[in-house]
C-alpha cells in the first residue's frame, strides 16, 4: 500500500532535523551553507513542503552526508483497526 504523502514528507523532515541536531548545525547555519534562508529549511523539517531532489542533495551536502543517508529512514505508518 502507497505511503500517504503528508506522513512520508512529515517524517522525511523529522529526519532531516534529527541528522541537523545530532551535527550541533542551526536552521540558520544550515540554510546558510546551502544558500537558502532558515524559513525554508523550516518548511523541509515540518514537512509542509515538498522538496525537490535536488534540494534534498543541496540539505545533503549542508549537513555533510549522502543524499542516501538523508533518504535512510523508515517510514512508520499506523494500521488501521479493522
Amino acid at each position: 500500500m502507497p505511503i500517504k504523502k503528508d506522513i512520508f514528507l512529515k517524517q522525511l523532515g523529522e529526519h532531516v532535523r534529527e541528522v541537523r541536531l545530532k551535527k550541533n548545525i542551526t536552521q540558520f547555519d544550515l540554510a546558510s551553507s546551502i544558500g537558502k534562508d532558515r524559513q525554508s529549511v523550516q518548511r523541509v523539517e515540518s514537512g509542509d513542503i515538498n522538496a525537490s531532489v535536488y534540494y534534498l542533495y543541496e540539505l545533503a551536502e549542508g549537513l555533510d552526508i549522502s543524499l542516501e543517508e538523508l533518504l535512510a529512514f523508515k517510514v512508520v505508518t499506523k494500521k488501521k483497526k479493522k
